[in-house]
């Protein structure tokens, strides 16, 4: 099992406060008329917005923490990563098409959508790739961290994709579409940093337990040497010169 560093955890950690401090700051700079419980955070980094480069910068950032995330979150497997990376790539993506002044934008709901989804649903990944639980034929195996169990990863995405439906709904017949965004965005940020936490959680127990990584052409220690191979028996081999 890869160990899971500290600057991969404060990755991860930093993006739900990357999350929640732009919305807060770039909220802070809009007119009063702002109401975060009624507008979306994509109006923030929009056309007509005071300050819109808080908001951008923040997206930014909150994209490149996803990407750093999926690159060293080796526990969650490849499906889940590039998930996970999708999820960051369009995240970023949003930057290039701003919500308009007045109206939609087919360009910028596409994106968010893609983001959503791929954020939403990258657990479940994890959850179709490892095995349902501990490999009885494998014990020495280290223990799947409890982030990526089958029930686990697939409950926090069908919550992630429920939050995800209010939105939604919000969109089209609600008054509190910025605050179904906000929640929804911060489930999505929050999720991989408890997978992370999680992950890391594994390799210190694995680690507490006695594993340790052992190089090819040596043994671990305590383990047994390999037993002598006795020579096969037959008729002793007689001296060269004797007559027979």
């Amino acid at each position: 099992m890869r160990a899971v560093s500290t600057w991969a955890v404060a990755t991860a950690a930093a993006a739900p406060v990357v999350l929640v401090v732009g919305w807060t700051v770039a909220g802070a700079r809009q007119p009063v008329s702002y109401d975060p419980v009624r507008d979306t955070i994509s109006e923030l980094a929009g056309q007509g917005a005071n300050d819109t480069w808080i908001m951008v910068g923040c997206l930014v950032l909150l994209g490149c923490c996803y990407l750093a995330t999926a690159a060293v979150l080796h526990a969650a497997g490849l499906p889940s990563r590039f998930l996970l990376a999708v999820g960051g790539v369009a995240t970023i993506a949003l930057v290039a098409f701003p919500r308009p002044r007045v109206g939609g934008s087919v360009g910028h709901g596409t994106v968010a959508t893609v983001a959503v989804l791929a954020l939403a649903l990258w657990p479940a990944g994890s959850a179709l790739r490892l095995p349902r639980g501990p490999d009885a034929g494998h014990p020495a195996r280290p223990e799947q961290p409890w982030a990526f169990r089958r029930p686990v990863a697939l409950t926090v995405t069908a919550l992630l994709l429920g939050l995800f439906g209010w939105f939604a709904f919000e969109v089209t017949t609600g008054s509190r579409t910025g605050l179904a965004e906000r929640a929804t965005a911060l489930g999505v940020a929050l999720w991989p940093l408890l997978a992370m936490l999680s992950a890391r959680r594994a390799h210190l127990s694995w680690l507490a337990g006695g594993a340790a990584a052992v190089s090819p052409g040596r043994r671990a220690a305590g383990a047994a040497p390999p037993a002598r191979r006795r020579p096969a028996r037959g008729p002793a081999p007689r001296p060269p010169g004797r007559p027979r």
